[in-house]
């Protein structure tokens, strides 16, 4: 066992720049699991100055100077976020409360539609079948309404401890694009001189990130903002919800979209019932998945290599269960910088005697 210990870490960890590399990637997952909610408003600004940084690069390139085009994207971010919190907000959570209020009569039609299911198709459905679909459903639907009645108080030192990252984040925003260069050199001083390696992972982890993050955050804007107009055109109720479902299923490939067209039509089969209008709804939704499948992702992401559809699928179930929603969010440039980091290691022909053996 020791002679194949030895043998891997000849093999892997030969290099002091990979040891280093190694230690760095420990403390920082270590640090995000322990410590990740404590530095929430320090990890999302880090995120959002990110974003943000490739908008100021665009206009300095463009003649506007540095502290002007920072100063600009900062109040463009600002007046986002301030719209996001006393426009989207509010309309969501009245639509939440609005379908909360309308389950009781969504589930009385669920139920007569269930119903019919075994007169119709005998040899398929059982009627024990749907009497059980129908008791979990109604069950789950009554823990949901629940917590829709408790989160008023019960979430108070939550929305405390939001109002106070609204106050952070935007301040440490700020911060990481005005004094970007300043805290980058801090970091690499404590670096070794000589990081081929890390150079070679931070460029391609750099391009591939900044351009998946930044096109999926313009797709989720996209995709969102063209549901809730065709939604609001057709009559849809809760568009709003619907759309920031619909945008935020993006963020999942291959499995988002599934998952999100039930709720769209549900909805839209108790708002409207089997007629022209449902179809009409559900083929505008298909058009906009097919748009975004089509047409905007090979535009906003030509430039990042493609995953392998089952590692997409195994870094979403992963990075998912282990930080949730910010796990799924960002699998795919987690899975892009473990990607980088296997290409670059160095790694030592493993016939080749440790120098301590050569001697």
């Amino acid at each position: 066992m020791i002679r194949i210990l030895r043998g891997l870490a000849h093999k892997y960890f030969s290099d002091e720049e990979a040891v280093i590399l190694f230690l760095i990637l420990v403390i920082g997952t270590v640090l995000v699991i322990w410590f990740g909610s404590m530095l929430a408003p320090v990890i999302a600004s880090l995120i959002i100055a990110f974003i943000l940084q490739g908008l100021v690069t665009k206009l300095v390139k463009l003649g506007v100077p540095e502290m002007v085009a920072i100063i600009g994207v900062f109040l463009v971010f600002l007046g986002v976020l301030v719209g996001v919190i006393f426009g989207l907000l509010p309309l969501i959570w009245t639509q939440v409360s609005n379908l909360a209020g309308e389950t009781p009569r969504i589930i009385r039609e669920m139920q007569s539609y269930l119903e019919l299911l075994p007169e119709e198709y005998p040899q398929l459905i059982s009627a024990e079948a749907v009497n059980t679909l129908y008791q979990q459903v109604s069950t789950e639907v009554g823990h949901m309404t629940q917590w829709l009645v408790s989160f008023s108080i019960s979430s108070i030192p939550d929305l405390v401890a939001l109002l106070i990252y609204v106050v952070l984040v935007p301040i440490l925003v700020f911060f990481f694009l005005k004094d970007r260069e300043v805290l980058l050199g801090a970091i690499g001083r404590l670096l070794p001189s000589q990081r081929p390696m890390m150079l070679k992972i931070w460029h391609e982890v750099n391009l591939q990130c900044a351009n998946y993050v930044r096109g999926k955050s313009v797709e989720i804007l996209i995709v969102g903002g063209a549901t809730y107009v065709a939604f609001k055109f057709l009559g849809m109720p809760y568009a709003a919800l619907l759309s920031l479902l619909v945008g935020l299923s993006v963020v999942i490939p291959y499995i988002g979209a599934a998952v999100v067209t039930i709720p769209v039509a549900m909805i839209g089969l108790f708002a409207f019932g089997w007629g022209s209008h449902f179809i009409w709804v559900m083929v505008v939704y298909g058009i906009i998945q097919a748009l975004d499948g089509n047409v905007l992702v090979p535009v906003l992401f030509s430039e990042v290599n493609n995953l392998h559809p089952v590692a997409i699928i195994v870094a979403v179930l992963f990075f998912g269960g282990i930080w949730g929603l910010w796990g799924v969010f960002f699998a795919i440039p987690l899975a892009t910088l473990l990607k980088a980091v296997f290409a670059a290691w160095p790694v030592k022909d493993h016939a080749a005697p440790p120098a301590a053996e050569q001697s």
